[in-house]
Formats: structure tokens, C-alpha cells, sequence
């Protein structure tokens, strides 16, 4: 495993990280409740891989008090290229904080492309939409 070496330099401080490969190249996420304003913790996500018509489950995870799983996705020999879809399980979640009518399980579906980036894939929520992007 190779280690990166990044310094940051100022006049009050000397900071150096050094990072595998693997600290660079994982899937994480995170949600926040924009009605709320908050993180929305306690919400289940299940991660697939997809090939095909073939829909492979991978693991299933909470998100913790911040709105984040606590622990990559994917990270190491996992974070492989190809199509991958996160189950946000919102419906449960808003039914406990404030309630829903409408949305239940929000499917988001991404490529990994590149196996030397991060990829982030976040989830803004509300009880009738949300929106997603690349974050880092």
C-alpha cells in the first residue's frame, strides 16, 4: 500500500497527513433533514452493486447522530468500479421524525468510474423531495 504525504504550512501551524490509498479511494455518505435543518440519524442504507438486470446487496448500515455511516461503504479491494445503488430507507425515518406521505425507500444509482477518487454521495431530505450530487 503506497502513502501519500501532504504537508500544509503557515505562520501558525505545520500540519502533515499522510494517507494510504485507501483513505482516499472509499464510498461514503451522509444525510441531513433540510426540514430540520439537522443530521438525520438512525436511517437505514443498503448498498447494491448492479450488473445487468441483477441487483447484488452488499451490506446494509445506519447513519450515526452526524447523519454518516461510521465506516466506508466500500474502502480497499471492495471499491471496485461499476453501478451501484444506495437505498435510503426514508420513509421509515420521516414516519419518526415528523412524517411522510409520500416518499419511502429514495434509490440513487452512481457510477464509480474512477477507483483512485472518493466518492461521497449525500442525500438532502425533506418529507415531499430530496437531491443528491458528487460531494468530496
Amino acid at each position: 500500500m503506497s502513502t501519500i504525504f501532504i504537508e500544509f504550512f503557515n505562520k501558525n501551524a505545520h500540519i502533515r497527513l499522510n494517507l494510504t490509498k485507501d483513505d482516499m479511494t472509499k464510498l461514503t455518505t451522509h444525510v441531513l433533514d433540510t426540514m430540520t435543518g439537522l443530521p438525520a440519524a438512525d436511517m437505514r442504507v443498503d448498498l447494491y452493486r448492479l450488473g445487468g438486470d441483477e441487483a447484488q446487496f452488499l451490506s446494509s448500515h445506519k447513519t450515526n447522530e452526524d447523519g454518516r455511516v461510521d465506516n466506508p461503504l466500500l474502502q480497499g479491494d471492495d471499491f471496485t468500479h461499476g453501478i451501484y445503488r444506495l437505498d435510503f430507507h426514508a420513509g421509515d425515518y420521516l414516519a419518526n421524525n415528523g412524517g411522510s406521505d409520500f416518499l419511502d425507500i429514495i434509490p440513487i444509482r452512481f457510477m464509480i468510474a474512477d477507483q483512485e477518487r472518493h466518492y461521497h454521495v449525500p442525500l438532502l431530505l425533506s418529507a415531499y423531495g430530496y437531491s443528491t450530487y458528487r460531494g468530496s
